[in-house]
């Protein structure tokens, strides 16, 4: 019996046949009339290859394949029940899911100490899956539903996405205390003769920084480039290389932080994305709440 073929509001009759064991009772229970009860248990009989129900002085009696399969339909139409219901409400207490966030190392490391503070306090039972931000992807994974969130920079006008600011910082250039360009102000001379760790997700192409160094008619040193910024503060540590990257997450590794010796580089943005579809949905929006309210206590 192919599932696809079946309507489900037969079983619904079904369970109203076997409680009460009249049509017509059964029928005002569903809320449907008799002929519409009786119609519905003959497409039930077509279905099973079974009569079901048989009518006797005593109403109509179940039979061996309907005793059998009663069990398994009331245990289904619960689960449906509650479906229904969770999909209308989200109480975080009682909560036991996994949403899927696509991100990268540096929202992760800004947002998910804070997020798995708060979720130990509202919501005990919920998991987060992070994943690496693929950008090109984001929109594709939101609609198929293999992530809940993305964060990422405002870079993606999908109709289908949604999407707010979360949080915005400035660029400086961060650097291992005892740096050798740690002891005064950093000269924009100094900054272009050391080499650079650039962090992009893309294989290629420029930063905002170089972007505005272009416009000078200058060029910086890339000695590394990697989409990991945890991995890049491990490096600093051990080399005389620069790492421009957002204040925020500068100070939180407790590196040297230096003014950046150029003017008008755009600040970095970050928004949090979801697909329409799940506008809505109760769970989505709370998360969506508790991750804005984590942004602005962080700005």
């Amino acid at each position: 019996m192919g599932l696809s073929k079946v309507d489900l509001n037969l079983f619904i009759v079904f369970d109203a046949i076997y409680s009460e064991a009249n049509l017509t009772r059964a029928g005002q229970i569903v809320g449907i009339t008799q002929p519409a009860v009786s119609n519905a248990l003959a497409r039930l009989r077509e279905t099973f290859n079974d009569p079901l129900f048989v009518r006797t002085a005593q109403g109509m009696v179940p039979t061996p394949m309907a005793q059998n399969i009663i069990g398994s339909v009331r245990q289904a139409l619960q689960l449906l029940r509650v479906s229904v219901q969770e999909s209308r409400t989200f109480n975080p207490v009682e909560a036991s899911k996994t949403f899927r966030i696509g991100m990268t190392d540096l929202s992760e490391a800004i947002l998910l100490p804070p997020l798995f503070q708060r979720l130990g306090r509202l919501a005990p039972q919920v998991r987060i899956e992070s994943t690496l931000a693929r950008r090109r992807e984001t929109t594709s994974e939101l609609a198929a539903g293999k992530l809940d969130f993305a964060v990422d920079v405002p870079l993606n006008s999908d109709p289908q996405v949604r999407h707010i600011k979360l949080l915005e910082d400035r660029f400086v250039c961060a650097m291992r205390p005892g740096h050798p360009l740690a002891n005064g102000p950093l000269t924009l001379e100094g900054y272009l003769a050391a080499g650079h760790i650039h962090i992009s997700s893309r294989r290629n192409g420029l930063g905002y920084v170089d972007l505005t160094l272009g416009k000078l008619g200058k060029q910086r040193r890339i000695a590394l480039r990697s989409p990991h910024y945890l991995m890049a503060t491990r490096v600093l540590q051990e080399t005389d290389l620069l790492l421009t990257v957002p204040e925020r997450f500068a100070r939180q590794q407790a590196l040297h932080v230096a003014e950046l010796p150029l003017a008008d580089v755009p600040l970095l943005a970050s928004h949090l994305y979801w697909h329409e579809s799940t506008d809505q949905d109760p769970a989505n929006r709370w998360m969506r709440e508790q991750l804005v309210d984590i942004a602005e206590r962080i700005s």
